[in-house]
């Protein structure tokens, strides 16, 4: 009989090692969960930051084009103003 109490304690030492690795890896599981979790909050903020950055640059380049027309109407203004200043001065030397 007390051959089969020892080998019932033991049985039952082994199982709680068992359980108690079955713990810890259930706790590393969860710990590993939250950090996937936190993780995955991360990229979602970073995603919505790229793509305000991107609408930023989309408006830049809308305002940069508008610029570039501008620029490039006032330098044919000066162009041809030059032309007619260089014109009539020498229109009036011949």
């Amino acid at each position: 009989m007390a051959e089969t109490l020892d080998t019932n304690a033991l049985r039952l030492d082994r199982i709680e090692e068992k359980l108690d690795k079955l713990t810890d890896a259930m706790v590393s599981m969860a710990r590993a969960e939250e950090k996937i979790n936190a993780l995955k909050d991360d990229h979602d903020k970073m995603y919505e930051r790229i793509n305000r950055l991107s609408q930023k640059l989309d408006d830049i380049e809308k305002k940069v084009d508008d610029n570039a027309r501008t620029v490039s109407l006032i330098n044919k203004l000066v162009f041809a103003a030059v032309v007619a200043a260089v014109g009539s001065i020498v229109a009036q030397w011949m």
